[in-house]
Parts: C-alpha cells; structure tokens; sequence
C-alpha cells in the first residue's frame, strides 16, 4: 500500500513518511488559504518522484477541505504548473 500523506497541524506541515525519511512541506493557514512555504525531500531520496507525490497528496487534502492555497514554494508551484487539475486551488484564480 502507498505511503499517505498526511497533515501535521501540530507542525504545520504536509508529511509523507517514507522507509527511513521524512519528506514534507511547511506551510501556513489563515482564513480558508494554506500557503505552501518550503518542500523538502531527503536527499538520499531525491529523483525518486517522492516530491510529486508529497504535493499531489497535499493538494488534495486542501480541495476535500475546500481550502485554496498560495504556492510560494517553487516546487509546489511548478507541480501546479505542470497539473492543470490543481489549478483551481490557487487562491486569486477564478
């Protein structure tokens, strides 16, 4: 079964637990907006797609609980670049 990503209030932070390693996104929330600050992925797992799936999960949770998200990471704004289907969630696009 695929590792899930999961949301850390307590830390702020998006988590996807991987054998041995941490990957994450430090983020904010304030009024319904979750602003994704900085990713991070181990980099002993770099390359291996662990990134894609930490945002994809991330993004995810923000659209079931209906909250819009302001992507000042480079990451997370170049994967919702990249994935027209998370586009929506960008807070000041209609």
């Amino acid at each position: 079964m695929p590792e899930a990503v999961v949301d850390n209030r307590a830390r702020q932070r998006f988590e996807l637990e991987v054998p041995g390693a941490t990957a994450f996104i430090d983020y904010h929330r304030d009024g319904g907006v979750i602003t994704f600050l900085h990713a991070e992925v181990p980099s002993a797992l770099q390359g291996q797609g662990i990134g894609s799936r930490l945002v994809r999960g991330a993004l995810l949770i923000a659209r079931a609980s209906r909250e819009r998200v302001v992507p000042r990471c480079p990451f997370v704004a170049a994967y919702i670049d990249g994935h027209e289907e998370f586009r929506d969630l960008v807070a000041g696009v209609p």
